[in-house]
């Protein structure tokens, strides 16, 4: 089973869904993880119900790193800003199908993590990694 994961997971990593930036968009963010250097930018277009409309990621990293914002990117279409925070480490780790250490987690996770901090910060509100 796990090798079918793999396969997802190269294949996100060499053909990235949702990859490039939006301009105009209604937010962005952008964060990297130091430890190994991935850096990550995702943008996001709302339509008029707070559904995600748009969305593009661009980056460098590691094949977890970006085949996790690909996935991401293909969840979140069509979901709302809430539902779109109501989205956790759970749900990342589902999508990868696979065992990670704790390098390899910053490196799936740090979608999410810039995912949630552009979408927390269009309500002006704060998120913080343990919110997950």
């Amino acid at each position: 089973m796990d090798d079918l994961y793999r396969e997802v997971i190269l294949d996100h990593y060499k053909n990235p869904r949702h990859h490039g930036t939006l301009d105009p968009h209604d937010f962005s963010y952008e964060d990297e993880n130091p430890l190994c250097g991935d850096k990550l930018r995702i943008d996001v277009r709302l339509d008029e119900n707070k559904r995600v409309k748009e969305v593009g990621f661009t980056g460098r990293g590691c094949a977890i790193s970006q085949a996790s914002a690909s996935m991401l990117t293909e969840t979140i279409m069509g979901k709302t800003l809430d539902e779109v925070k109501q989205i956790g480490k759970d749900d990342i780790l589902e999508m990868l199908g696979i065992e990670l250490g704790p390098v390899r987690l910053k490196c799936a996770l740090l979608s999410l993590k810039v995912l949630k901090a552009g979408a927390y910060g269009i309500d002006g509100q704060h998120y913080h990694e343990d919110d997950d």
